[in-house]
């Protein structure tokens, strides 16, 4: 009795997990669909749209319009170098609060925390002035800082929560033995904090994709990602749904693909240290 109440309680959080993933996918199932639509056809009812033809007209329209590359290309710059430049100086900062805290430590993380909270167009105006006296706007070199700065207080936050389930007296064993700061943090830290850091690369990597705020109000033309890829098809005169939608798709695509194929060591870094 007891093992059928088991297998049916499992099957039926089988079933509710498997809704709740389809609620989560349809919108991004739907825009695939729409993306092989003629535009006439994108903007009837639903069932209609289903029953309608398929087509890659909308495709080979994005394409002859747009420099698909060159913002992949960017999209690519940006994510990886931001994540790159973050981990740079997340590394030693969260090395420096999990084994050498202080009275403040909580505060400054709690501190760093917040700024996540404060509203990007709030500070756009002086940044965005900023940018055109340093010469960085419509500039790889400043988005990277940008993004970087704001997915920053996320990367020490998540390398910290790492650091603090290494025992330290490993650390201070390895300076026993004549470890300098750079090799304890290089060959002793790091490769004990792998699964850790690949998430947080990961999720730094997704963030930095996604990120559209910053880089439509600081881009034009030569280092515009795909989310202005994306945004070059809303135009005064309407939505082009189609169009749209095989460009969002064109954009989403490789991430998506890459968390597909990385979601095991996303989620075992997300819980590294969940179990002792």
């Amino acid at each position: 009795m007891a093992r059928a109440v088991t297998t049916q309680r499992k099957t039926l959080n089988t079933i509710i997990a498997w809704v709740i993933g389809l609620v989560i996918f349809f919108p991004i199932l739907w825009i695939i669909i729409l993306s092989f639509k003629s535009e006439g056809d994108a903007i009837r009812p639903p069932l209609e749209v289903l029953t309608s033809s398929w087509t890659f007209d909308s495709y080979a329209v994005v394409q002859e319009r747009s420099d698909y590359f060159k913002h992949f290309v960017n999209s690519v710059t940006l994510s990886v170098g931001s994540t790159l430049l973050g981990l740079i100086i997340a590394v030693p900062a969260a090395w420096a609060m999990a084994f050498v805290p202080s009275k403040s430590t909580r505060n400054i993380l709690m501190w760093m925390l917040s700024t996540k909270m404060l509203p990007a167009v709030g500070v756009l105006y002086p940044i965005y002035l900023l940018f055109i006296r340093l010469g960085l706007l419509d500039s790889r070199i400043g988005l990277v800082v940008v993004l970087m700065l704001i997915n920053l207080p996320i990367i020490i936050w998540m390398l910290y929560t790492y650091f603090k389930e290494i025992p330290g007296e490993i650390l201070e064993a390895a300076r026993m033995d004549g470890a300098t700061l750079r090799e304890e943090i290089l060959y002793v830290l790091t490769p004990m904090a792998i699964p850790g850091m690949a998430s947080t690369v990961l999720l730094n990597i997704i963030l930095a994709w996604n990120e559209a705020f910053w880089t439509l109000n600081l881009t034009a033309a030569k280092a515009a990602p795909l989310t202005a890829f994306i945004a070059s098809y809303s135009s005064p005169e309407g939505l082009f749904y189609a169009k749209l939608s095989a460009a969002s798709t064109m954009a989403i695509a490789p991430i998506l693909i890459m968390g597909w194929f990385s979601q095991k060591q996303l989620v075992r870094g997300l819980t590294f240290g969940a179990v002792k």
